[in-house]
């Protein structure tokens, strides 16, 4: 419905509230781990079909998942390439996911910078069901990769503001570090971004939407 009707939708304004106080809800996953999660945008992403905007997106805020992005040093490809990606769409970490997460989930288009290998490139697209956040869609001010989250720009979020950012723990953006062939942007605790190489393994924040 918000999808549909923006903010004439009869939720939109339950949702923003909850967004705006950064209301966390929670869920099983296959293994027996809590996962808790917040909205972070509203009629924010495109959906894959091209036919609208997702009306939720959501984003984990629990120290649930940890992992490498790539099983060798390199952000070649970006985020398209990434092993990280594969394994969020399709492989061990997608099934982690309850069958109500699965069944809801609508895949978006998410723009990156899926060059890497030491050089900034043109943004492209992946259709994705799970993704990272980029470093764009968290400080707004930072790369071209998508444009920031409600969330984050009702908090004032920029690489200088950046406590509105912070979370429980540092965790892995989808955005390469343009000027090395082997890093990755994550964001810290306290929401400052840095970089970091390829295979060094940080905390995981999925994101989805319905």
């Amino acid at each position: 419905d918000i999808a549909k009707n923006g903010t004439s939708s009869i939720a939109y304004a339950k949702a923003k509230a909850a967004m705006d106080a950064g209301t966390k809800f929670s869920v099983k996953l296959t293994n027996g781990a809590t996962l808790e999660y917040r909205i972070v945008g509203i009629n924010h992403d495109d959906l894959a079909d091209g036919s609208g905007k997702a009306g939720l997106t959501f984003l984990t805020t629990s120290t649930t998942i940890y992992s490498r992005m790539n099983a060798t040093n390199t952000n070649v490809g970006g985020w398209e390439k990434s092993e990280l990606r594969g394994r969020l769409n399709s492989g061990d970490l997608w099934s982690l996911l309850p069958t109500e997460i699965q069944s809801k989930v609508k895949s978006v288009k998410k723009i990156s910078d899926n060059q890497g290998g030491g050089s900034a490139g043109t943004p492209s697209a992946t259709t994705d069901k799970v993704f990272l956040l980029s470093s764009t869609e968290v400080w707004g001010d930072m790369q071209s990769d998508g444009t920031q989250y409600e969330y984050y720009k009702s908090k004032g979020v920029t690489t200088s503001n950046y406590s509105g950012a912070s979370s429980s723990s540092y965790h892995w953006t989808r955005s390469v570090y343009p000027s090395r062939s082997t890093c990755f942007r994550y964001v810290s605790n306290d929401g400052i971004g840095h970089y970091d190489s390829a295979r060094n393994p940080y905390y995981v924040f999925p994101a989805w939407c319905f």
